[in-house]
C-alpha cells in the first residue's frame, strides 16, 4: 500500500508540472517542454493505474495499453476515454519522433485532453 500511496503523489505532482506548463504562452520551448512533461506524466499515470488494478482487483498488466484495457473492463474509464487512453499511449510512443515539427505540433494540440483524461483518472484512483 505505501508504493501506491508513494506513486499517487508522484502522479499528482507529475499532472501540477503538465498542467503548469499547458498554461504558458505557445512557444517551441514551451511545446517541446510541455512534450517532455507528458512524457513522464503518461509513465506514471499508467504505472499508477497499473498497481492499482493489481492492488485492488488482483489484476497484472504488463504494458500501457493492457492496463487501460483492463481499467476499461474494471470501470475506471468509460469506452470513449479508453479509446482517448490507447491514442494517448500511441501519441507518447510518437513522442521520440518530435524533431518532425508536424508530429510535434499534433501532440501538442493534443494535451489539454490527455492532461483531463490523466487527471480524471487519478482523481478517481486516489479517491478509492
Amino acid at each position: 500500500m505505501e508504493k501506491l500511496t508513494a506513486m499517487k503523489a508522484d502522479a499528482r505532482r507529475a499532472l501540477t508540472t503538465l498542467a503548469e506548463i499547458l498554461n504558458e504562452t505557445y512557444s517551441v520551448i514551451v511545446r517541446d517542454a510541455a512534450i517532455q512533461r507528458f512524457e513522464y506524466t503518461f509513465e506514471v499515470i499508467w504505472k499508477l493505474t497499473s498497481l492499482h488494478l493489481k492492488v485492488t482487483e488482483g489484476v497484472v498488466t504488463n504494458s500501457p495499453k493492457g492496463t487501460f484495457r483492463k481499467a476499461f473492463q474494471a470501470g475506471l474509464l468509460d469506452e470513449n476515454e479508453t479509446i482517448l487512453a490507447l491514442e494517448m499511449t500511441d501519441d507518447r510512443n510518437r513522442t521520440v519522433h518530435t524533431y518532425h515539427e508536424a508530429v510535434a505540433t499534433a501532440i501538442f494540440e493534443r494535451l489539454p485532453e490527455f492532461n483531463r483524461l490523466m487527471h480524471n483518472l487519478e482523481a478517481l484512483i486516489s479517491k478509492g
